[in-house]
């Protein structure tokens, strides 16, 4: 079962370095606006061996723009490791850079 985690949460899980964020969008997205820290992993190329740092002691958030592709490398991830504490982002980064938070660009371009 895939479990859902809302932005106030991340912020403070990030901030106590106890997540691995994993950011599914394509590449134009990520390069838009990203969270700091995010592993940038498209999801047609997901796979939990393409996520490094992944130790056992973290969580591991997963986010795309609303929360549909997170939901779904959620599952895969999952499906590789049943027992691995997965989180997809409630609203992805819609819902991050809704809450006031800050994010990286790397395109002079807006989400």
């Amino acid at each position: 079962m895939v479990e859902s985690v809302d932005v106030m949460t991340l912020k403070n899980w990030l901030d106590l370095n106890q997540v691995v964020l994993v950011d599914v969008r394509e590449l134009d997205e990520y390069q838009d606006a990203h969270i700091a820290g995010a592993i940038h992993c498209p999801l047609a190329m997901f796979s939990l061996s393409q996520v490094p740092l992944l130790d056992g002691e973290k969580k591991l958030v997963i986010h795309c723009r609303s929360g549909k592709r997170s939901d779904t490398a959620c599952h895969h991830a999952l499906d590789e490791n049943p027992h691995l504490p997965v989180y997809n982002l409630q609203g992805g980064i819609l819902a991050w850079i809704a809450q006031g938070y800050p994010v990286n660009r790397l395109t002079t371009s807006s989400v």
